[in-house]
């Protein structure tokens, strides 16, 4: 080897480690500042809830505040375009949903899907099958029974692609269900429709569903996630009912812009999980509907996957667009 051969290679050898460590010194530095949490929704719901229970827990790990952002529109587009196009210096993240995962497959956005690394998983509010409190369908089999009997019974969604249309969606293409579609502004006024009776049915997070179920003026035939909601163990799952196809909940997890660094996308999943289970946390989350869950950056990543799979599916059997 030449010296010059050997002086060049020293000095890429030298900037490549004070590349490392300047990256490190970033990580172990952050955060210097407020951090932003993009929240993709209004005020209320499922989703903002979850990102402020997170950013309380994990602005005390951190030490530093976290400020809640709230940017609806477009069916969490538009505050998913707001973190895409952030810099990704750690101090702009999404609050992610099903719909961040879904929105490519069924309408046209302004960002590429590999624009968001996801960082954490943080909760869910777990969908709920609701009827009004007198209809005649005791659980979810003889609801999709009593669909398939006459000319099929309507059901509200929260739009195209939200959560209710998925579950809409498992029903009828798994299960046979005829189910007419009826697409409300939100998942607020897709609950209202069902208390009025204008339709047979539709599924709504927990958290939005519980006190109705409570008061008694909607009944429940089943959650649809895995595990049966701890503020209403006597509602049996989707599952349990001969629906295992159903498995879909009201989740939120954190995203951030492509190309931040990974020290920090490590230590903030580590100040998520440690909020997510501290117990008075999970006890007032509990309550409400809500189940904290929490993880490593590779769960929530491996579970990101999952759930992009499994949407698809239920995107391409349906044919669902947003037209």
């Amino acid at each position: 080897m030449t010296p010059l051969s050997r002086r060049t290679l020293l000095c890429a050898a030298s900037l490549a480690a004070f590349a490392a460590f300047t990256n490190a010194q970033a990580g172990d530095a952050w955060p210097s500042h407020a951090i932003r949490f993009v929240v993709p929704f209004g005020p209320g719901g499922a989703n903002d809830l979850l990102a402020r229970a997170a950013a309380e827990g994990a602005s005390k790990v951190l030490g530093q505040n976290i400020i809640v952002d709230n940017k609806p529109g477009a069916g969490a587009v538009l505050g998913a375009d707001v973190v895409a196009k952030a810099k990704p210096d750690g101090y702009t993240f999404l609050i992610s949903a099903a719909g961040v995962i879904s929105n490519s497959m069924i309408r046209k956005v302004p960002y590429k899907d590999s624009d968001l690394e996801p960082v954490a998983m943080i909760g869910l509010a777990p969908s709920v099958i609701i009827v009004p409190a007198n209809s005649p369908y005791k659980d979810l089999k003889d609801f999709v029974a009593g669909s398939k009997a006459g000319k099929g019974l309507h059901y509200s969604t929260a739009g195209v692609g939200s959560t209710p249309h998925f579950v809409e969606g498992i029903l009828s293409t798994d299960y046979g269900a005829k189910l007419d579609l009826v697409p409300y502004k939100s998942g607020g006024d897709s609950v209202t429709a069902v208390l009025g009776g204008q339709v047979d049915a539709t599924s709504e997070a927990s958290i939005v569903v519980l006190p109705f179920l409570k008061a008694g003026k909607l009944k429940a035939l089943a959650t649809t996630w895995t595990q049966r909601i701890h503020a209403w163990p006597q509602l049996p799952t989707a599952m349990e009912q001969g629906f295992p196809e159903i498995q879909i909940a009201h989740w939120a997890g954190v995203h951030a812009p492509a190309g931040t660094p990974v020290e920090i996308e490590d230590k903030l999943a580590a100040a998520i999980d440690k909020a997510m289970k501290d117990p008075a946390a999970i006890e007032r989350l509990r309550a409400v509907g809500i189940e904290p869950i929490g993880g490593t950056r590779a769960s929530f990543i491996q579970f990101v996957n999952e759930e992009r799979a499994r949407l698809g599916r239920v995107v391409k059997a349906t044919g669902m667009k947003d037209d």
